[in-house]
């Protein structure tokens, strides 16, 4: 609709002439209960009445602006007491407000809908016990479904939230509150931008615990926390643990950044049907609820929750109490956030291998993103909210990250984190951009940082390093240098700090780092004079350490090494290292798949780092189905699976391993003798010691078999007779759009693109189960019908929704060169379609033609 994309130059001319000195926003939510829907017999949406008043100045008494609101109806607005007719100043998405005065009060009341969909006011029943939750997700620009507002986020202002809920429900918002005359009324907020207000309410499962620092001048700060989900999931909820990191992380931030937690309280809730990861609201954060494990899972997932749960606690500080004045820099708060997640998960927990993930699943993310046509600077030029919507990708999380543990290495960790503690002081409550960082780093480094942000935040694109040795007739490096090299679309070759190590096998058997040197790498070559001198090495690893962001090269005996001796690394960050630039190698169609897919049978199973072996198994499985020779993939298939299943009888019952070599062996399994296993796994026929195939491993095994035709509609509804809970729908879901049938796949296409009758979790477990590789010839004639549908469903679905769907059924498993010129007839007949979309329709093409590219490079080693 016209106004619900708001642009940067809108909010800029906004900003200029108001500012906002506070919020009061009252929530009627007791009609989120009952069989009766209102506005059901006009088939509109369930509602739910929302008040909002709202105090702003205007630098320029008699203008005109505008605020947001998306809403089905307005019943009552009046600006500066004077009554406005909603028919004439909302036309759905804005309200028009033209006589401004210096100080203005405008009050808005209207009925807003519930979401299905994750964006706004999310409204979930659980088919569990029939019991329904609500919470709240805004970023970048959702608070308008809730309240009247200016949607910018440097419009900030405090906020006072009051809430009238169902009998018996508790509600949770930013501030603390507090139950009176049937109302929760909430503590008014400090000014904060309004992406991050929140709003929970339900019969959720609560738990409280509270946090004690005291200050080196004596004074003493409590922190109430609290940590909440579903009834259904509170036997699985380890809230011992959440509030154990919790502790850790604010003893850590309290440490580094000299600036008190400033938020009160420290609400975390875990929530259904949730599109993120988690999310920052200040004093309420919100999670996904598959952080809650209602499974065995390995320590790599404790990990990983430990490493969000940090991440949005650093937001508390950049994003939240220091928030970018448009969405050009976002990176000022997820990049920070992304880096220090990590950093607090090694200095403050238990996961002190972290950095091995960092290195070999967060950076893997950023180099896909930044290969692809739309890799954009670090700092990106947003144009207006679908960019924006968009950019929370691997650029701004991992790149971003990637680039501030290189900047660590660069200024010292002293000098950065002194930039940090200054940042927060002199911006509090306040918004940002690039130059106020810089400023501040500039003061305490004593560097230029121009010369480094020109290289490293205004430029995009990835180098490639690469040993170059000559060796004397004794068997001495004469000479050691690194290439670097760039993309020739993106030509910048960039300042880089790293660490050259060498590697040779010990008399032991075990390779093993001698001699090592850090150097600045700076233009095409750079000679790493230190290590003139050295014994020759059989392995030279650039970035050893992983200190800066570029993929690694190896020269061919290097190369040679690893093939022979990858499992013999003893150091596990080196061999993560090693491990994701053979990724890199077999993307880029410089190493066949099939080599590929052989190094993880041969070496894999000497991995004692979980979390690099869980990647490793993406990675081998992500080859199978796009990179390898298609005549090949059978025969790719039964050797992976020949392969996970001897480890999975070798590896030590009961372990994490063993779980994770169990999922991989059903993920991949696809011959009658395998299915036949996992089918008597399920029932109880067949054993492996130590496995315990609890309820999720059973949905694990439970997929396969009805993607290869085994398990029919009863068998899939049987099990979820075993396990009738929205987690259990959802996988329900997933298996039945899974199963190998003309008429399933059509029921599941039309449930996704023709209808918007499903939720956005059950929209996703659809399209995951739709889309099977083993089912490539069934999907082959939605590819015509995908491009004839994506404009009307970027038209008429949410953004979430849309993405959602353009992403996931795009017809990569089509993997031909018809694919790629019907995709290429789409986009030059679409050249003015909406650039997000257009730009999600590059992605998938990029993503074929390297599957292709590296289809070809397997095709010739075959």
């Amino acid at each position: 609709m016209p106004g619900e994309n708001l642009s940067r130059d809108e909010a800029q001319e906004r900003a200029a002439l108001l500012s906002v000195d506070s919020y009061d926003v009252f929530l009627d939510l007791r009609s989120a209960v009952g069989e009766t829907e209102p506005g059901d017999a006009d088939g509109g949406p369930r509602t739910f009445r929302s008040v909002t008043t709202l105090r702003f100045r205007c630098a320029e008494p008699g203008a005109a602006s505008f605020a947001d609101l998306i809403a089905p109806s307005v019943t009552a607005v009046s600006l500066n007491g004077r009554d406005l007719d909603p028919g004439e100043v909302f036309d759905g998405v804005r309200l028009r407000l033209e006589d401004l005065a210096a100080e203005n009060e405008l009050v808005v009341d209207a009925q807003c809908a519930y979401s299905r969909t994750g964006e706004g006011m999310h409204r979930f029943v659980d088919p569990e016990d029939g019991e329904v939750y609500l919470y709240t997700q805004y970023e970048p620009a959702d608070s308008r479904r809730v309240f009247a507002n200016f949607e910018q986020p440097d419009l900030k202002a405090p906020f006072r939230f009051s809430v009238r809920a169902p009998e018996g429900w508790t509600a949770w918002s930013n501030g603390a509150g507090e139950l009176t005359d049937g109302v929760w009324q909430f503590a008014e907020t400090k000014p904060i931008s309004t992406y991050i207000t929140a709003v929970v309410a339900g019969p959720y499962h609560y738990v409280t615990d509270s946090y004690t620092r005291t200050f080196d001048d004596g004074t003493t700060l409590e922190i109430p926390l609290g940590a909440m989900c579903r009834k259904g999931l509170a036997p699985h909820f380890d809230a011992d643990d959440v509030f154990l990191v919790t502790k850790q992380g604010l003893d850590f931030f309290h440490d580094h950044f000299d600036y008190p937690y400033p938020f009160g309280k420290y609400d975390q809730a875990f929530v259904p049907e949730y599109n993120l990861g988690a999310m920052e609201n200040p004093g309420l954060v919100t999670f996904r609820e598959e952080y809650i494990f209602r499974g065995n899972v390995t320590q790599a997932s404790y990990e990983a929750r430990a490493n969000v749960i940090l991440h949005e606690m650093a937001h508390m500080w950049f994003g939240d109490l220091v928030t970018m004045v448009w969405w050009d820099d976002l990176w000022l708060k997820e990049s920070f956030a992304d880096f220090m997640g990590t950093f607090a998960n090694v200095g403050a927990t238990r996961f002190t291998d972290a950095w091995i993930t960092f290195a070999n699943r967060r950076k893997a993310w950023a180099y896909r993103a930044d290969q692809l046509p739309s890799t954009h600077p670090i700092t990106a030029d947003i144009r207006d909210l679908q960019d924006a919507k968009l950019n929370f990708d691997g650029i701004t999380y991992a790149k971003g990250a990637s680039v501030l543990k290189q900047l660590v290495a660069y200024v010292g960790q002293d000098a950065f984190l002194e930039g940090a503690r200054r940042y927060f002081k002199r911006n509090a409550y306040g918004n940002t951009r690039l130059g106020d960082l810089l400023s501040v780093l500039e003061e305490t480094s004593g560097r230029d940082m121009a010369v480094w942000a020109r290289s490293w935040l205004q430029t995009a694109g990835v180098n490639s390093l690469t040993p170059q040795v000559v060796l004397s007739s004794e068997g001495r490096v004469t000479e050691l240098a690194v290439l670097q090299e760039a993309a020739e679309s993106h030509p910048e070759l960039r300042p880089h700090r790293v660490a050259v190590g060498l590697y040779r096998r010990s008399a032991g058997g075990a390779v093993e780092r001698y001699a090592r040197a850090e150097v600045d790498v700076d233009g095409p070559r750079t000679v790493v004079g230190e290590l003139a001198g050295a014994e020759a090495p059989e392995l030279v690893l650039v970035n050893d350490d992983d200190l800066t962001y570029c993929k690694i090269r190896f020269d061919e005996g290097s190369l040679a090494a690893l093939r022979d001796g990858l499992g013999e690394m003893t150091d596990p960050l080196a061999r993560a290292l090693c491990w994701s630039a053979l990724w890199n190698l077999t993307r880029d169609a410089l190493m066949p798949a099939r080599d590929f897919i052989g190094l993880v049978l041969r070496f894999a199973g000497r991995e004692s780092d979980i979390g690099v072996l869980q990647t490793l198994h993406g990675w081998a499985d992500s080859a199978l189905v796009h990179y390898v020779a298609p005549d090949w993939r059978a025969e790719g298939a039964r050797l992976l699976a020949e392969g996970a299943l001897k480890e999975l009888r070798l590896t030590e019952p009961g372990s994490q391993h063993q779980l994770a070599w169990a999922r991989f062996f059903a993920h991949v399994a696809s011959g009658e003798a395998d299915l036949q296993l996992l089918q008597g796994l399920l029932e109880g026929t067949a054993k492996i010691d130590g496995l315990e195939v609890d309820q999720e491993l059973r949905w694990a095994f439970l997929e396969p078999l009805a993607a290869h035709g085994v398990a029919d509609e009863s068998a899939i509804g049987a099990e979820l007779a075993r396990d009738d809970t929205a987690s259990g729908k959802r996988h329900q879901v997933r298996c039945l759009a899974a199963r190998p049938s003309a008429a399933v796949k059509a029921q599941a296409w039309a449930a996704v693109v023709e209808s918007d009758a499903l939720s956005n979790a059950l929209v996703e477990a659809t399209i995951a189960g739709f889309a099977q590789p083993s089912g490539r010839e069934l999907l082959a004639p939605y590819t015509a019908r995908y491009f004839a549908a994506i404009d009307r469903v970027w038209e008429e679905r949410s953004i979430q929704i849309g993405m959602d769907v353009v992403r996931g059924l795009f017809p990569g498993l089509q993997d031909s060169p018809e694919t790629l010129e019907a995709t290429d007839a789409w986009l030059a007949a679409h050249e003015d379609a909406a650039p997000a979309l257009r730009r999600l329709v590059l992605e998938s093409r990029d993503d074929l033609a390297r599957a292709l590219r590296g289809q070809a490079c397997d095709i010739a080693a075959g």
